[in-house]
């Protein structure tokens, strides 16, 4: 009960930092309603198919990046500026942040939700079919960022962010596999402990109570 009170607490914390004064309010909406919709769909599985505890806290820290990048926009995030000086360059990088996690935790999540549904079993396979899906799911974001600037015009330019760089949707694209890539080498044996555990608690709540 406490990591959920800690993980709400950090969760809205953030969030209202992030909703106060934004430097462009129709960009926020835009760049936190993913954020915004994790919470609901958490809630409302927790109980039929809740998550291990190293999801849980992964999906925090991309709600975390995502209101981060709303509240700024991810072309003036301040920290990236400074990193952008210290190297020598004009432009705010804080954008290929985002879409390394937009790879690194949908892996781990997707990971999940297949070996859970037993669709498939730890190894090549799972990982090949992972990276499959989040490269699907980074290119459908892009897609998204076409279709939202095609409909609204130059009120889109803080939300595409592509700050003049003509191979900007490419490398997001990358920066997404190279992030599920690295999520996969770095964390399933850790993944694959606490579905264990998990599974394990679930199977023990559904046998009859000793009544001696």
């Amino acid at each position: 009960m406490n990591n959920k009170i800690i993980w709400c607490g950090i969760y809205l914390s953030v969030l209202i930092w992030s909703a106060i004064k934004p430097a462009d309010p129709f960009t926020w909406w835009l760049e936190a309603l993913p954020a915004l919709v994790a919470v609901p769909l958490l809630f409302f599985t927790r109980k039929g198919f809740p998550l291990t505890p190293l999801v849980y806290f992964l999906v925090l820290v991309h709600c975390c990046v995502l209101f981060v990048g709303a509240h700024y926009t991810y072309a003036e995030v301040p920290l990236f500026d400074t990193i952008a000086q210290w190297m020598g360059t004009e432009r705010n990088n804080y954008d290929k942040v985002g879409h390394f996690a937009q790879g690194f935790i949908p892996a781990m999540l997707a990971r999940e939700i297949m070996l859970r549904n037993q669709a498939v079993k730890p190894g090549a396979w799972c990982a090949f079919l992972v990276t499959c899906f989040v490269l699907a799911f980074s290119a459908f974001y892009e897609l998204i960022e076409w279709w939202v600037a095609a409909a609204t015009g130059e009120g889109a330019e803080a939300f595409l962010g592509t700050q003049g760089y003509v191979w900007d949707t490419q490398s997001d694209m990358f920066l997404a596999l190279i992030g599920a890539i690295v999520a996969l080498i770095s964390l399933s044996r850790v993944q694959d402990k606490q579905i264990a555990k998990l599974i394990g608690q679930a199977r023990l709540k559904h046998l009859p109570k000793n009544p001696l």
